[in-house]
């Protein structure tokens, strides 16, 4: 009896998701970082031989990897936080690979204004199966409609609904588990490998952007240029130079601390305020006097008692 054609088949799509590697009788291998971030480092460099003509180096910038569901359930199981890692020290990769053609004289520039990485399981997989469709993620310069938000102020307690203008949105990044979007920059494909140039002082960037209709569209930066930061909010009184004062009272005063460890070349995190997810994952909270330090990774994501985002960069 001839067995039914899945959904997959009958549309003709099936081998867009299950590539030449994979196949049923394949015999299941759990999955771990590691093999997830290698699959992404080789798809990047595919993309960039099948893409690139002449000297100009054209790559993916949005990245779909599939995995059987129970593949998926067993990686994510008690590693909540980990693809977040995982697409930090892919981009880092993604950019160490970039500058080493534009060193070689090659054109290096990017087809999307961000990296996507969506990271899921297929119906249709058997164990140990991977599939992978990317994409150019060319910029799309339609004029979208204002969003209706609606909110509940801690101070009132009423629900309050207003438009908002999407370009406010910009700066946010959502996430959920195996889905992320890195803004591209420029400045970390030629810098993010190198040693930091004599004479230039600042040891990182902080980008914020403030849900506040007086700063609609406004980013909102910080250069670190000594080795240890407080994060505050509106609420903070004090005008040291190493002080980034937010002005949010969503933000505590102080709500972070971060230092970079000359040593190691790292940035470490401490927080005091009363929520901070750390791509994703809670941050313990800790006494201002007695600070409990989390490594925090370049190109990290930083959430502010679930409204105010935060981003590091290296600068």
């Amino acid at each position: 009896m001839a067995s039914t054609p899945n959904f997959w088949q009958r549309i003709g799509i099936q081998d867009w998701f299950l590539t030449n590697e994979t196949s049923e009788k394949a015999k299941a291998k759990a999955l771990t970082p590691d093999t997830v971030y290698s699959y992404i480092v080789d798809k990047f460099k595919e993309s960039i031989t099948e893409l690139s003509f002449a000297d100009r180096v054209v790559f993916y910038h949005e990245f779909i990897i599939s995995f059987n569901a129970d593949d998926y359930k067993e990686f994510v199981a008690n590693k909540q936080g980990i693809f977040g890692l995982i697409v930090q020290e892919t981009v880092e990769k993604f950019y160490e690979i970039l500058k080493e053609y534009r060193a070689a004289g090659k054109t290096v520039k990017p087809s999307g204004s961000k990296w996507v990485f969506r990271l899921v399981s297929h119906p249709d997989y058997a164990r140990g199966d991977k599939g992978f469709i990317g994409k150019l993620l060319p910029d799309n310069n339609k004029k979208e409609e204002n969003l209706r938000v609606t909110f509940i102020p801690r101070q009132t307690g009423i629900a309050q609904t207003f438009d908002v203008d999407q370009d406010i949105l910009k700066g946010f990044t959502y996430y959920s588990e195996g889905y992320f979007e890195i803004p591209y920059h420029e400045e970390l494909e030629t810098d993010a490998q190198a040693e930091q140039k004599p004479g230039n002082t600042t040891v990182a960037r902080l980008e914020t952007i403030i849900p506040d209709q007086q700063f609609a569209g406004k980013k909102v930066e910080y250069l670190m240029k000594e080795n240890e930061l407080i994060v505050s909010g509106s609420d903070e009184t004090r005008e040291d130079s190493n002080i980034f004062t937010i002005p949010s009272e969503w933000v505590n005063a102080p709500h972070l601390q971060i230092k970079h460890n000359q040593a190691d070349g790292k940035f470490y995190l401490a927080s005091f305020g009363e929520i901070t997810t750390l791509n994703e994952v809670t941050v313990e909270r800790s006494d201002v006097n007695s600070p409990k330090w989390v490594e925090l990774p370049v190109n990290s994501r930083m959430l502010l008692n679930g409204i105010i985002g935060l981003n590091l960069f290296k600068s």
